[in-house]
């Protein structure tokens, strides 16, 4: 996906982001050239969405938001670019059928809520504040550290609510809030521009590198935090939510090149390490980012494994070591605690102990997932105010 408004030359390569050189060193010219494109690619079609918003005011989100619950078809006069993202997302690349769509997400729901939203927390989130480019444009938002326990439980929200299965059809909640989360990094991108984020070091904001990275957050790193927790997945079982994060990485606007094809951990992590390649070095912004979010989860981690509450924020910290490594919790400034690492090791031996006899009665390894499917429902169906990726096309809402 290039986008077709930046000149036929090359840009320069974006200097905070390592070395064309280096990248070629280690990864060769196809995925050298591939990369630096991505570093400065956003979302040519969501991008002109939000600048037919920008000019035709709220008359255009209600078109959008019209087509994105009820199809292209059903929008009269649909602005241009509104037409042209809905074409895109309405037309489903040849792998997503219905198996696909209600029966791939369902090894998700083999563990509990509480657990995806460690993994989320202290997995996806604290390695996405990592990349400089996005806790740069997060500090730029003014949500640096008090939106942070309103970003987890959103962005819970929004990963439980694209899992469900049948939701990713078009119309139904997963396509819906999919798309609302595009548009919200739409609109932050140009939020971003306007304040002055340095493209020069950084590339695009919120790129292709960007998303490809957080959808590894929310697959591989996500995935192997909760089996560092005791609910592993097989190899069969990861194959299928890998497929579906396919589509999912469709709806929002990245390049497929860059994602379809992985189906194991061993796949993502080649891509991953490309990815990594060209993040940048940790910023001051990370560590605070990475300490708020072990806070706001504290008594979570409690819930699941029934440690003691006043080691629960010390064992987080062990935790997040466990998901992430030494070198980087360390560089983020936070602690080590040898006790609550010990307390860990016999809570999630336990979890495997157990889910390794739950998995010899197929009858009650079903029944658990569609219990933790209608937990999922009921906690996605309620909220005290709109989530913020909302506010991105319903023209009701303010638009931050």
């Amino acid at each position: 996906m290039i986008d077709k408004k930046r000149p036929s030359a090359a840009p320069k390569w974006p200097t905070g982001r390592n070395s064309r050189t280096g990248v070629l060193a280690q990864f060769g010219g196809g995925r050298a050239d591939l990369v630096g494109s991505a570093l400065v690619t956003g979302d040519p079609l969501a991008d002109a969405v939000v600048d037919e918003i920008h000019a035709g005011g709220p008359a255009v989100r209600v078109k959008l938001q019209h087509g994105i619950e009820h199809g292209l078809a059903k929008v009269d006069s649909p602005p241009p670019g509104v037409a042209a993202l809905l074409r895109h997302t309405e037309a489903a690349p040849a792998y997503v059928d219905n198996a696909l769509l209600d029966e791939a997400p369902l090894p998700f729901f083999s563990a509990p809520v509480p657990v995806h939203i460690i993994s989320l927390a202290a997995g996806a989130l604290v390695r996405t504040y990592q990349s400089p480019s996005i806790a740069t444009v997060l500090a730029m938002t003014g949500r640096l550290i008090d939106g942070v326990p309103r970003r987890i439980a959103e962005t819970g929200r929004w990963v439980a609510t694209a899992m469900l299965p049948g939701s990713l059809r078009p119309g139904n909640i997963g396509y819906i809030a999919t798309l609302q989360v595009r548009m919200m990094h739409a609109h932050m991108r140009r939020l971003a521009r306007n304040r002055g984020y340095d493209e020069a070091a950084y590339g695009v904001p919120i790129n292709q590198v960007d998303l490809v990275r957080t959808w590894m957050d929310f697959t591989l790193i996500s995935y192997r935090a909760e089996e560092t927790m005791g609910f592993g997945l097989t190899s069969v079982e990861l194959a299928s939510l890998y497929r579906y994060w396919w589509h999912i990485g469709h709806l929002l606007g990245i390049d497929a090149r860059l994602i379809e094809g992985i189906t194991s951990h061993e796949d993502a992590q080649r891509v991953d390490d490309l990815m990594q390649a060209v993040t940048g070095p940790i910023i001051a912004e990370t560590g605070k980012l990475a300490a708020a979010t072990l806070e706001a989860i504290a008594d979570t981690l409690h819930e699941v494994v029934h440690i003691p509450n006043g080691m629960a924020r010390v064992a987080l910290h062990v935790l997040a070591r466990r998901f992430h490594g030494h070198a980087v919790l360390d560089e983020l400034g936070l602690p080590r605690a040898a006790a609550a690492d010990a307390l860990l090791t016999p809570a999630f031996q336990a979890v495997r102990v157990r889910r390794a006899r739950a998995r010899r009665d197929p009858s009650a390894w079903r029944k658990t997932q569609q219990t933790n499917i209608e937990a999922t429902r009921q906690r996605t169906g309620t909220t005290e105010q709109p989530p913020a990726y909302e506010h991105a096309t319903r023209p009701e809402l303010e638009l931050n």
